[in-house]
């Protein structure tokens, strides 16, 4: 089966979940279909021949708003699919391509939704009168859909509650992977000591982009409190708008000027980095308001660390409290009791090397991209058949 996956990053460019996704699914995919990657960037021939296809925004729209050069690179995208029997699209970014694709070239679309723009109203902040553009596209996209794939149990939830006209039966339920022979503990130090960590002391750390959807405001509040021996680790990058860069900016100087040991990364680290860093950290945390399924906290499990995470989306999928973590509310005392939480783990040593040793477990048993990838391959063959 000739099939196309569309998706806005792709390596070497990838800056979240849905990229590390989609690189990982490609990878697996590749053994099982006859698969054309379609994604953002300057490509070269030899790309081309093993199947890697970058497309970028009309040049005549450089400084427009970013939902209409969006929509060039999807023009672009869905021209390129005459030869494929079914597209496979990921993120706002691709829906369109997708959806174009099936009407122009008469495929099926499946399009895997790894968030809804109708429960990220922050992204007007980033995207202004384009966000309006964006939730049109999505809801376009997956109406029209063949098949939508969710990445958690609670995410499909959320599509059928923000999309009702969606027939139930056409959407399904396939968790997002990891790759556990990658991450995996790493006992290297070097990386910890040339970001200037102090070996001696334990550390918090966090990854992830700068954007209200990950909670960073809620967690630099937070760790104000939690215990002063513990060193906080902020690999925290690509803020969604200026006002959150500022924003993280001055709680960033505000938590320094009030406890030692407060480390800010913002370039994006090279993954066997990441792997280092996660593996020594006492405890990994993820603060999000919203979380579809959450790649990162498999990652932090999968190097054998406890995860303190939020009860939001598809994390209690992935986090399973107080057996590889521990999951907190968010309510009016999210910020304390995410500082409670992280102490708890901090406080207690030997129950954080018993969740993080679950953790890997979990991760290991439950999670391998090669069974994510047949699953997905599975339902492109019914949609086919079906078509």
């Amino acid at each position: 089966m000739r099939v196309g996956l569309l998706t806005r990053e792709y390596p070497p460019d990838v800056y979240g979940g849905a990229g590390v996704h989609v690189e990982f699914l490609a990878r697996e995919l590749r053994s099982l279909v006859e698969l054309d990657v379609h994604c953002w960037g300057e490509g070269s021939k030899g790309e081309r021949a093993a199947g890697v296809m970058r497309h970028r925004p009309w040049p005549v729209l450089d400084g427009a708003n970013d939902a209409l050069r969006t929509f060039s690179t999807d023009l672009s995208i869905a021209a390129a699919l005459e030869d494929r029997e079914l597209v496979h699209s990921h993120t706002w970014y691709a829906n369109l391509a997708g959806h174009f694709g099936k009407l122009l070239h008469g495929i099926p679309h499946v399009m895997t939704a790894h968030s809804l723009e109708p429960l990220r109203p922050w992204k007007a902040e980033q995207l202004g009168g384009g966000y309006a553009l964006s939730s049109w596209a999505e809801r376009t996209a997956i109406e029209a859909a063949d098949a939508v794939i969710a990445v958690s149990g609670a995410m499909r939830e959320d599509i059928l509650g923000c999309y009702p006209a969606l027939d139930p039966g056409r959407v399904h339920v396939v968790h997002n992977g990891i790759d556990t022979a990658l991450y995996r503990p790493d006992l290297g130090t070097d990386v910890l000591t040339r970001v200037g960590l102090d070996p001696d002391r334990p550390y918090v750390l966090f990854v992830g982009r700068i954007t209200r959807q990950k909670g960073v405001p809620h967690l630099l509040r937070a760790v104000r409190d939690i215990d002063p021996a513990a060193q906080v680790v902020l690999c925290a990058g690509a803020p969604d708008t200026p006002e959150i860069d500022r924003e993280f900016r001055d709680l960033f100087d505000e938590l320094s000027r009030v406890r030692a040991g407060v480390h800010w990364i913002p370039q994006m680290l090279p993954r066997p980095e990441v792997i280092q860093l996660l593996t020594h950290a006492a405890v990994f945390v993820c603060p999000s308001v919203y979380e579809p399924l959450g790649i990162v906290n498999l990652e932090a499990m999968a190097c054998g660390t406890p995860v303190v995470a939020s009860r939001v989306g598809g994390i209690p999928e992935v986090v399973a409290d107080g057996e590889t973590g521990v999951l907190v509310t968010v309510d009016d005392d999210f910020e304390t009791s995410l500082a409670r939480a992280l102490d708890s783990v901090l406080g207690d040593p030997a129950a954080a090397r018993r969740m993080g040793e679950a953790g890997r477990e979990r991760a290991v048993g439950e999670f391998g991209w090669d069974a994510v990838a047949r699953r997905t391959a599975d339902l492109y063959g019914k949609i086919v058949e079906q078509a």
